[in-house]
């Protein structure tokens, strides 16, 4: 099984589906972190790539010194 990534139309942000539970599509961020949900008329397709770019962007975040 696959994993299945959306994209959250009020915001941009990309996530990996969770789960669906109470009528809402849970979102993990790409490279892990706090999930959240997302009514299922918000959720779209990803564009090719940008499930990698989160990724670099996620890495450059966690690689940035405070």
């Amino acid at each position: 099984m696959g994993r299945e990534y959306v994209v959250d139309v009020r915001d941009g942000r990309v996530g990996q589906v969770m789960g669906r539970e109470g009528g809402r599509v849970q979102l993990r961020p790409v490279g892990g972190g706090q999930e959240w949900d997302c009514p299922p008329e918000a959720v779209g397709e990803v564009p090719p790539g940008e499930v990698l770019r989160a990724r670099v962007r996620r890495i450059n975040e966690e690689g940035r010194l405070p």
